[in-house]
């Protein structure tokens, strides 16, 4: 089967071209880094059918990023039959170094030109064939987002993966070339094929000093290294700069006089709507008052329609409970699991969903808008205070919506101890099965500002753990640099697919276990073990965080999923109206432990993946130890309250 690669510059539009043909298999969004791995899919194009390969987006093939070495990786040791470069229009001269990266390879390449709609707005035009000519591969102008272009786009790519032919590569200058054609000749028979590329292009990347290049080599041909070093001190002395400035600084040329050789601009009169918005939102200080407002504004909207929600759809199952366990018999067997197949059920229904669908859709929208990217470069800053690196800022973000994809993000850290500090503290960032819990059980009850003041203590919980993190484990990190999407209007497709994608989730790995769960507790009502494990665990539950003791059991239920802490509590107390079996302050103090203690196992399978067992048990451990700590503390600061007034 012809397999066919998409690769190019973060937020080029590439993963939007992928899910636009194959199915919503990999996540979009305005953020470097979100499409982790390699992703493919059967696709089928008139008729034909091929494997289409989504790669991580890469700014060149000499990177040490991780996800992006990964790129180069694939396409060296799998050569694909052909390669779809996107290249964004609206950048163009900056997209196309990549590009003369990519004709290095000797691949069929097929240069997407996508976005034609922003490169458009910037005043841009494009000659299609004269770039075409220049580069020697098809080009095609597309817009991904609205499918302009993309079944011309796949049918050219497939003839060119049928032909095999490969375009031109551009010449650099003559003392460059003359390097290159030197090194070149000292490479014996065979050299370059053990790495997978052409002469020229080893040369190249020795003379760029790539580590693996050069790892390579040193195991290979270590008498070759002298002369390597040779040659990059004769362009060095001759350009006055490093040699792999050199090479970078040459196809940076070749791609700024390609761009004037195929492209006019119309110099704009005004300020564009990016700019003038960015304006405010990216101000030192008036930015933070917008973010604050934004989340704000989205905590309440999903607050008001999940109580909107929450209150008829509990009520209608109930009674729909209440008649079928009657039935059936209370006492039954049959009556008490069937109690509890319902339990679980209306819990996913009735507490879950109303909070967890308008809390992804505005997460999607957020993230489609182009918001996200924004609030990480504001907190950037502050990400440095705790002494992290910026990067982790991507990871936080996510961690909102999923704790298992953003420690997954972690992995395209570069440090170790970068990589370890910010999964620690991702897994203490309010997923959306915590913020059902905080919704459902804080927001309904005390109100959206108790709500939001639990995301204030997290923050706060958060920076005081990076901090003390950070001092034991002392080290500069470096700056970040964060690509700026343009603002884009949604497209209502992608935005229910993306929402769909992770509400696939919860139908098909945590309601079931909702549901398991809830028929477990019921069993173990019936044959009275419940109350002997609250029993076993009431000297903490009631007697450190003062809750009642028929909660204890649901807290180790939610390890298994964050949501099953809410759902068991409505069988646990024996009813959904929580305010008339807890105090607010239990159930503060119920949702600030839950909020902080274990992770859930998936979370917790993740950590082993990223930090080995001993990371997983220290995460394991020292959440539970923090949970505790601020629960006490908030139950503390109570006590001391009521004895001032």
């Amino acid at each position: 089967m012809i397999r066919i690669a998409l690769i190019g510059q973060p937020n080029c539009g590439k993963s939007s071209l992928f899910n636009s043909v194959a199915g919503y298999k990999a996540m979009v969004g305005n953020f470097p880094g979100t499409s982790q791995g390699c992703v493919s899919s059967r696709v089928s194009v008139n008729g034909e059918t091929f494997e289409l390969v989504d790669l991580p987006g890469i700014y060149s093939l000499s990177s040490p990023e991780p996800e992006q070495l990964l790129s180069r990786q694939y396409l060296i040791s799998h050569k694909p039959d052909a390669v779809i470069n996107i290249v964004d229009a609206s950048v163009l001269s900056r997209s196309l170094e990549l590009t003369l990266e990519l004709l290095e390879l000797q691949i069929p390449l097929v240069v997407c030109l996508n976005m034609m709609d922003e490169a458009s707005r910037k005043g841009i035009q494009v000659d299609v064939a004269h770039l075409s000519l220049d580069l020697g591969v098809p080009v095609v102008p597309t817009i991904a987002t609205r499918g302009q272009g993309v079944e011309e786009l796949f049918r050219v790519a497939l003839e060119i993966a049928t032909s095999g032919a490969t375009g031109r590569k551009l010449v650099m200058s003559s003392d460059v070339e003359s390097v290159v054609s030197e090194l070149t000749a000292q490479f014996p028979d065979g050299t370059a094929r053990d790495f997978g590329v052409s002469s020229r292009l080893l040369a190249l990347k020795l003379l760029e000093q790539d580590e693996e290049f050069e790892k390579g080599l040193r195991k290979s041909q270590p008498d070759l290294l002298p002369d390597v070093q040779r040659l990059r001190d004769q362009l060095a002395t001759h350009h006055g700069r490093p040699a792999d400035v050199v090479i970078s600084s040459e196809r940076h040329s070749q791609a700024v006089n390609l761009f004037e050789h195929v492209a006019t601009v119309k110099p704009r009169l005004k300020k564009s709507r990016r700019e003038q918005v960015d304006k405010y939102l990216l101000h030192p200080w008036l930015g933070y008052v917008f973010l604050g407002a934004i989340l704000f504004a989205f905590f309440s909207l999903v607050f008001g329609f999940g109580k909107y929600l929450e209150i008829p759809l509990l009520s209608w199952l109930q009674r729909l409970n209440a008649v079928l366990t009657t039935a059936l018999g209370p006492h039954a067997l049959a009556g008490t699991l069937l109690h509890g197949l319902l339990q679980g059920f209306s819990g996913g229904i009735g507490i879950v969903l109303p909070y967890l669908i308008p809390f992804l859709l505005g997460l999607a929208l957020l993230e489609d808008i182009g918001y996200l990217p924004r609030a990480a470069f504001l907190m950037d800053s502050i990400m440095h205070r705790l002494g992290l690196h910026g990067k982790s800022i991507i990871p936080f973000v996510l961690g909102y919506g999923c704790n298992v994809p953003s420690i997954m993000g972690v992995k395209t850290m570069e440090r170790q101890r970068d990589r370890f500090i910010t999964a620690i503290l991702v897994t203490f960032i309010p997923c959306a099965a915590r913020t059902t819990i905080i919704f459902a059980l804080v927001g309904f009850y005390l109100g959206p500002a108790y709500a939001l003041s639990l995301y204030l203590i997290n923050l706060i919980v958060i920076a005081a753990v990076g901090s003390l993190m950070s001092w034991l484990m002392p080290e500069v990190s470096p700056g970040m640099i964060i690509e700026m999407p343009t603002y884009k209007l949604p497209s209502v497709g992608a935005i229910a697919k993306k929402m769909w994608f992770r509400l696939r989730e919860f139908a098909v790995i945590a309601w079931p276990l909702l549901i398991a769960g809830s028929l477990v507790l019921s069993l173990l009502d019936y044959f009275h073990l419940s109350g002997r494990i609250n029993g076993i665990l009431s000297p903490f539950t009631s007697g450190v965080l003062g809750l009642p003791a028929a909660v204890g059991i649901t807290l180790i239920f939610g390890i298994l999923r964050k949501e099953l802490t809410v759902i068991m509590l409505v069988q646990a107390l024996g009813t959904s109206n929580f305010s008339a079996a807890m105090t607010a302050e239990q159930m503060m103090v119920f949702t600030i432990f839950s909020l902080f203690y274990v992770p859930c196992l998936a979370t917790l399978g993740m950590l082993r993946s990223v930090l080995g067992y001993r990371g997983m048990l220290f995460a394991l451990i020292f959440n539970t130890a923090v949970g505790s700590v601020i629960a006490l503390l908030y139950r503390l600061g109570n006590v001391l309250i009521r004895l001032l007034t």
